[in-house]
């Protein structure tokens, strides 16, 4: 992929440079969906998939981007001295958000650059691609002008370009993960005080499979805007009688007590969600850290349901391939990952079962779908770096 993303930058941008490359992986979710905006814990993983980004300082004021995962779109070209920049629903906001972010900080471009991207990870199929443009585009600008930023400062500022400027209401977990990710590790994160601790993630036998549903996410980001309305609306009812911050404070014994606070009853599941899946979150990373790798698949079940019945983020395509996938022999666990309405699931397989799960269960999502489904076998890698 290194060579090949220079390539491309010399056919785009001329052959008589020679750019640095950078990376940003994906990331998936091994568990704590839905709960990073609600003060939760998350336990994601960065994967050795992601964002290749070949990149030139230019002496001018020139800002010239490509990306070959949309060719047809060719190169978007501005000046650096361009303010006040709008997102136009396009893959360029990612690493114009990362601009107009710095600037707003404080932070001075004296010149311009040129970026070729390329991603080996699917579009919008929930394994944050947005979130990896963005932190490979940070580390262009920290490498090339000298802003000397903690890979945290530059997780924070990502996620401020996807609040502020793309307009998604993210938590901070996706930009998390992809800045401090660490080979073969998942991260425990408190998505409040944003403590974390490695866990390893040691597989054995079994094998991390991703499966993408293939389905358009194209009301995900209004659907993700709305639970997260419909939390705060719970959180506000729930702060009347309980002292808390974030729904991430509460035990599921505590929400059981104080639920009928909460007045709509869509926001009350939501919120039940929310707490269930923090708790599931904890348990599910003391699973992994002592090895027990069963208890940790039936944890992962337990969150689709959540998500399926509480907090209504699923849809046909996801719950078909999770109901597959739990059936199947030598599968251990498996749940949607992402935001939903679409996207990938993430599915604890035994290695030696691998290929005739794609055979087999890909030929019944097809069937009762009436499209394919894409399957993809993953590691877990490092975070964002220059290459």
């Amino acid at each position: 992929m290194v060579g090949t993303v220079i390539q491309a930058f010399k056919d785009v941008f001329g052959q008589d440079m020679t750019p640095r490359v950078f990376f940003a992986p994906g990331r998936v979710n091994l568990i704590g969906e839905h709960t990073d905006y609600n003060g939760g814990h998350v336990l994601p993983c960065a994967l050795k998939r992601g964002t290749y980004a070949a990149a030139v300082k230019r002496q001018d004021n020139i800002i010239r981007l490509y990306s070959c995962n949309f060719k047809n779109l060719g190169i978007t070209e501005i000046s650096i001295q361009t303010m006040d920049l709008v997102a136009q629903s396009h893959w360029t906001d990612y690493p114009l958000g990362m601009l107009q972010i710095f600037r707003n900080k404080g932070f001075s471009f004296d010149s311009g650059f040129d970026i070729c991207f390329l991603g080996d990870i699917p579009n919008g199929a929930g394994l944050s691609s947005s979130a990896s443009i963005e932190l490979v585009t940070g580390v262009i600008f920290n490498a090339f002008y000298d802003f000397a930023l903690s890979p945290i400062e530059l997780v924070k500022l990502a996620q401020q370009a996807e609040n502020d400027f793309v307009g998604v209401k993210c938590g901070i977990m996706d930009q998390f993960i992809i800045g401090l990710g660490k080979k073969d590790h998942a991260v425990l994160l408190d998505t409040t005080t944003l403590d974390y601790t490695y866990a390893k993630v040691d597989l054995d036998r079994y094998a991390l499979l991703i499966t993408n549903t293939n389905k358009k996410r194209e009301l995900a980001e209004s659907k993700y805007n709305e639970r997260f309305d419909e939390c705060q609306r719970a959180l506000c009812d729930l702060k009347t009688v309980v002292p808390i911050e974030s729904l991430g404070d509460l035990t599921q014994e505590v929400f059981e007590c104080h639920a009928l606070a909460i007045k709509d009853p869509v926001a009350r599941r939501r919120a039940r969600h929310a707490v269930t899946e923090n708790e599931r979150t904890i348990k599910a990373c003391i699973a992994l850290n002592e090895g027990r790798l069963i208890d940790f698949g039936l944890l992962m079940n337990e969150s689709h349901y959540s998500l399926k019945h509480d907090y209504e983020v699923t849809c046909n395509e996801l719950d078909t391939l999770v109901s597959l996938s739990q059936q199947f022999e030598g599968v251990i666990g498996s749940r949607m990952t992402g935001a939903g309405f679409g996207g990938c699931t993430v599915t604890l397989i035994e290695k030696k079962q691998v290929p005739s799960f794609i055979e087999i269960v890909g030929e019944a999502y097809e069937r009762l779908i009436g499209y394919t489904a894409d399957f993809y076998l993953v590691e877990i890698g490092d975070g964002a770096r220059e290459l």
